[in-house]
């Protein structure tokens, strides 16, 4: 068994389409219809990866995906919907998607996405031990709020290092400039997120080797940031 994969799709055909070519690829399938039953599907059938449209009855998908979000475990999202706007795709990445598909698809290009960001989450679950966080010269003690770069300690402020933490517990996703001040800094922090652009420019001079070509904190460009675990090894 490759995984479990929840699809959240109101349309039966498209939902049928995606399920027999995962399960036709080795994965264990469950199909809601429905967002409104969505988060109780996810905590009875504890998926590795959601597929989420994005118009759905009852909840939407940004939604569910907020929702999901807040939660102490992290899902892999692939949201999957008609809505080819750069606008929806931003939003959603920016909500916690961690890719984002448009209708029609091929179905073997939605497996292969499936099957990469699983990779990514699977080698990232792995590195974890003990509170810690390693990412090839980049070690993250979580306890000791303490990072080392090469073996060698880092004097990281406090928003730096909660900022990194943030990025780094979800390799891949695209986190926007408006969500790392709600997590980081909270809903009352009065900045702009021209706070998040410098204080991601003081972690790369601080952590990158070179920090004008970085390869942990990537900018995604019109959307954000992202930790780029494979890059760093």
């Amino acid at each position: 068994m490759l995984g479990r994969i929840l699809i959240v799709e109101d349309e039966e055909a498209i939902a049928a389409f995606v399920q027999t070519a995962l399960e036709r690829d080795g994965f264990t399938v469950k199909w809601i219809g429905n967002g409104a039953d969505a988060l109780e599907a996810v905590d009875s059938f504890q998926p590795d990866l959601l597929i989420l449209d994005l118009t759905l009855p009852g909840l939407d998908g940004l939604q569910i995906c907020q929702a999901v979000r807040q939660r102490e475990v992290y899902l892999p999202i692939i949201m999957l919907t008609a809505r080819a706007e750069d606008t929806d795709k931003i939003v959603g990445l920016e909500v916690g998607a961690d890719d984002y598909v448009t209708k029609p698809f091929n179905a073997r290009e939605l497996v292969a996405r499936v099957r990469a960001i699983l990779r990514l989450a699977r080698r990232s679950t792995g590195r974890r031990s003990s509170n810690r966080l390693s990412f090839g010269q980049l070690e993250i003690d979580l306890d000791g709020r303490q990072v080392f770069r090469a073996g060698r300690a880092v004097d990281l402020a406090p928003k730096e290092f909660d900022l990194l933490v943030t990025l780094a517990r979800a390799p891949g996703r695209v986190f926007g400039r408006d969500t790392l001040l709600e997590l980081v800094w909270g809903y009352n922090f009065g900045g702009d997120s021209r706070t998040v652009d410098v204080h991601v420019q003081r972690l790369r001079r601080k952590l990158e080797e070179n920090p004008h070509e970085p390869r942990y904190l990537l900018t995604v460009h019109s959307i954000g940031y992202k930790f780029a675990a494979n890059q760093g090894e």
